[in-house]
């Protein structure tokens, strides 16, 4: 088993299969995470075809790994099919709203992250995108998505065919609080983020960028306001479609 401490995101997989048995039963022992009321508000749509591939690859701003993996997972929200059988069962759903969707993300997240467990143990290559939900009206049209149901996750599997250094974390002390919130004085900020600040890689990503800090390079260029609310506008848009937030309350907030 691998240990946590040594985990890597892998974006460069060689071209040895990963099985349909294997990732079955992955997937099947990922399925005994913990979930709301044991409804497991989770759907997995995998991807494993060029053709599908390279229309998903778009969404992600076409990194490269999208369409080199052999395997692209996209982790769902998933109230579609409780409802289908509520319904099916003489019950009233009443899963079209805001909770839902954040009940149902949660499910698919903690699933999402043990999955990623299970790959370190068997020694497969993952990782992890957060551009699912920048455009995800893009997913949802090629993966033929219905109400209801919402990609929250996509990861990217295969057998490594790299080892990249570790990425740097913070300090246990920074993000943990006694009892209540603590919040930050100057100097903790100082403390904290000192030795990522200090790493030699990130002074030059300032200095090539011309900022005066590194969270400069964050708030100015990585994620910056005017991206942040452009695509959560499109964020909500898209939730407000999917069935997860009335058309009123999308009304009221644009």
């Amino acid at each position: 088993m691998k240990n946590l401490l040594t985990r890597r995101s892998i974006r460069k997989y060689s071209e040895k299969e990963v099985s349909e048995e294997l990732l079955n039963r992955l997937m099947n022992e990922a399925a005994r995470t913990q979930t709301m009321g044991n409804l497991q508000l989770y759907s997995v749509v995998i991807t494993r075809s060029n053709e599908m591939k390279a229309k998903l690859a778009p969404a992600h701003f076409n990194q490269p790994m999208v369409t080199e993996a052999p395997v692209v997972l996209t982790i769902c929200a998933d109230f579609n099919r409780t409802s289908t059988w509520a319904r099916c069962r003489n019950a009233n759903p009443g899963y079209d709203n805001f909770l839902s969707f954040i009940n149902a993300a949660t499910d698919a997240l903690l699933y999402t992250q043990t999955l990623c467990n299970l790959f370190d143990e068997e020694g497969l290559g993952y990782c992890y995108l957060g551009t699912t939900v920048y455009q995800p009206q893009q997913i949802i049209d090629v993966l033929r998505l219905p109400q209801l149901v919402m990609p929250v996750a996509t990861i990217t599997v295969g057998w490594p065919a790299e080892e990249p250094p570790l990425s740097d974390r913070l300090p246990l002390e920074s993000f943990i609080h006694h009892e209540t919130y603590n919040d930050y004085l100057a100097t903790d900020i100082d403390r904290f983020y000192a030795a990522k600040e200090a790493l030699p890689e990130n002074q030059h990503f300032v200095e090539i960028n011309h900022k005066e800090t590194l969270a400069q390079i964050f708030t100015d260029i990585r994620y910056t306001r005017k991206d942040n609310e452009a695509l959560s506008t499109e964020l909500i848009h898209t939730l407000v479609r999917q069935g997860f937030l009335p058309y009123t309350i999308n009304k009221g907030l644009f």
